[in-house]
């Protein structure tokens, strides 16, 4: 069994929501904010079915058993509060009871800030799985990966927990050491990985210019002022440059989601007119639709937006908004595919349910419910490494070679614009070269004019 000790402190994430644009949930209940408040009474469905009076009598009967011959002696609320969890776990992965330790965690969520380890989860086959480490977590640092399965949390086996269960036994004291065993993909035992609870506390919005005139924006996560921050990020980009952008690199790979309107706002940002994404559920509340209004941030500067497996819901809207206007071009690989969205329904100040009440469609009409965005070109994550060589032998080397009349310019006097980060992420080189190939081509179309 292999061991990896994580020993280092940091600080990162956490408001409540109605429409969840998030996969799973975080290490701490992460989930996003309503676009719009909504009521358990508002719309009527429309279909009204007569109740199963056989299914209510097998119902009671099993209480009943339980009540009068399991091991130990169970409160009717534990009976009836498990009844609940079970109706919405059964559902779908993000269904669920919310008692007032969730509810709290959800409210504290798209805040920016939360207590734990800053990784997004979600279930599969009975266990807990990565969906992203958050960016500056106590995770990604310890080294979790996307794709990584849980299946134990300290001593505990997780087979068996819910979702909330694991969720809050993730939670703890900052400072304190929480051992998770995990299964990967190419290894052949589990891995041991040590993981610090901390403050979470993740920053939006990231950006700087990666080379003169091409700007970068990581989002890290779809929070209440990201829409405002995007903006303000592009304009700090352009104002840096002095003019316009040659190219503008999004960066959503491993973006879980967030709140459905700060992805409606970005995705605004750089459009000009249209449809960004619209909700389709059986009540009238849930049937929503978002146009962009006028104005592109960007000035029409070309764009790559890059995802991969661990882009989710918010990430998908932006990236699917984009690609159908033609906005941007979407490279990297398929993503998550969390098409669905949650309403979170309070029963009184403590207690609340988080049920799934429709899907979200990009402009086009396309569902990306377990599809996901495909990228317009696929680009795999890779390890580059450069050969080394010798000098270069070249005309300019030859014994009396003929002059160029400008002076030559030799191989090893050319300069070097290497970028150690460029250099280590294939997928943004990638990214960064179709760029300049954009810029090249226009500006090739402009001479020509």
């Amino acid at each position: 069994m292999k061991r990896v000790i994580q020993g280092r402190k940091t600080t990162l994430l956490g408001g409540l929501l109605v429409l969840s644009c998030l996969y799973g949930a975080f290490a701490t209940a992460q989930e996003s904010r309503p676009t719009e408040a909504s009521s358990p009474h508002s719309g009527q469905f429309e279909e009204e079915a007569t109740l199963p009076l056989d299914d209510l009598r097998k119902f009671t009967e099993v209480f009943s058993r339980i009540k009068e011959a399991y091991v130990e002696e169970v409160s009717d609320k534990k009976l009836l509060e498990s009844a609940i969890k079970g109706m919405l776990s059964g559902l779908d992965p993000h269904s669920a009871y919310l008692e007032p330790t969730e509810y709290e965690a959800l409210e504290e969520s798209t805040t920016g800030e939360f207590g734990g380890l800053g990784i997004e989860v979600g279930m599969e086959d009975g266990f807990v799985k990565v969906i992203a480490p958050i960016d500056d977590t106590p995770a990604q640092r310890a080294g979790v990966q996307a794709g990584d399965l849980i299946i134990k949390l300290g001593d505990e086996p997780v087979k068996g927990m819910t979702l909330q269960d694991a969720v809050t036994r993730m939670r703890g004291k900052p400072g304190t050491i929480l051992t998770l065993t995990i299964m990967r993909d190419g290894e052949s035992a589990p891995i041991e990985i040590d993981v610090e609870r901390a403050i979470i506390k993740v920053t939006s919005i990231k950006s700087r210019m990666l080379e003169p005139g091409y700007g970068y924006v990581r989002i890290t996560q779809f929070q209440d002022e990201t829409g405002g921050q995007f903006v303000d990020a592009i304009e700090e980009l352009i104002a840096d440059h002095g003019g316009d952008l040659d190219g503008l690199i999004i960066d959503v790979r491993n973006n879980p989601g967030g709140i459905l309107q700060a992805a409606v706002e970005t995705s605004d940002a750089l459009l000009d007119e249209g449809l960004i994404v619209y909700t389709e559920g059986r009540i009238q509340s849930s049937r929503l639709r978002f146009n962009a209004k006028a104005g592109d941030v960007a000035n029409g500067a070309p764009i790559v937006v890059l995802i991969n497996g661990g882009s989710a819901s918010a990430s998908e809207i932006l990236a699917g908004a984009l690609q159908d206007h033609e906005r941007a071009v979407v490279m990297g690989t398929r993503s998550f595919g969390k098409g669905s969205v949650q309403t979170v329904i309070p029963l009184d100040e403590t207690h609340a349910i988080k049920m799934t009440t429709a899907r979200y469609f990009t402009p086009d009409g396309r569902s990306i419910q377990a599809r996901g965005i495909a990228p317009d070109i696929e680009v795999r994550p890779a390890t580059l490494t450069e050969i080394e060589g010798g000098p270069f032998f070249s005309e300019a080397s030859l014994s009396g070679h003929l002059e160029n009349g400008e002076g030559d310019i030799r191989p090893e006097d050319r300069e070097s614009n290497g970028n150690p980060e460029i250099d280590r992420d294939y997928q943004l080189r990638s990214a960064l070269n179709l760029l300049k190939g954009l810029g090249i081509l226009t500006r090739r179309g402009d001479r020509a004019e």
